[in-house]
């Protein structure tokens, strides 16, 4: 139990997958304009992860060792099309707006990555929570860089407007560089830099 508790742990913040493992932050820079499109996609990685790394750890004794990436790549396409199948039947709006970034999950390394090197040596449900955990990992970071993205950059939160209006009468105004691509790295690496001051076993002596 206390290696599930670990595997499930570990990856929300001291393994976590973009600010320590510096994976995955492709979607980090295209996807977090919005909170809600950083939400379901960082829910969609969740579910992709969790799910393939189970499947995969209740397939590992009967996958021939040399088409084991093949095998890993089907199960998280299976995974991927079923995900983008939900989100098109019951949150068109939001799936028409990641478009081709939901497709792109198959390609994630945070995914593959999980499957490689923790799911194939371990049992489903363990391999389960270390996916989720992982998943649940990158969707924190995600989360937090399009909280000020969004924020700053349009005043508005899940796309309700936060900035009082008085504020605009008074001359604010919305930080336009919020929206663009740099910023979020600029925030990726300040979420990065915070993390690396707190935890000093990851500076680099």
């Amino acid at each position: 139990m206390g290696n599930i508790k670990e595997a499930f742990l570990t990856p929300i913040f001291k393994g976590n997958p973009i600010s320590v493992l510096v994976l995955g932050i492709c979607s980090s820079l295209a996807v977090t304009v919005q909170l809600k499109g950083a939400f379901v996609m960082g829910l969609s990685v969740m579910i992709v992860t969790g799910l393939s790394s189970l499947v995969c750890s209740l397939l590992r004794n009967t996958i021939p060792n040399r088409i084991r990436i093949i095998v890993q790549l089907v199960v998280v396409a299976l995974m991927v099309i079923l995900v983008d199948q939900v989100l098109k039947a019951y949150a068109y709006s939001v799936s028409k707006t990641l478009s081709v970034y939901i497709g792109l999950i198959i390609t994630n390394c945070i995914v593959m990555g999980r499957i490689e090197a923790y799911a194939l040596g371990n049992k489903p449900f363990a391999s389960l929570m270390d996916g989720l955990g992982n998943g649940l990992g990158y969707a924190m970071i995600l989360v937090i860089v399009a909280f000020f993205r969004e924020l700053f950059g349009s005043g508005t939160l899940f796309g309700f407007q936060v900035i009082p209006q008085a504020f605009f009468d008074a001359g604010y105004m919305n930080n336009g560089l919020m929206i663009l691509p740099p910023m979020a790295l600029i925030l990726l690496g300040c979420i990065i830099w915070i993390q690396r001051s707190i935890q000093k076993d990851l500076q680099e002596k």
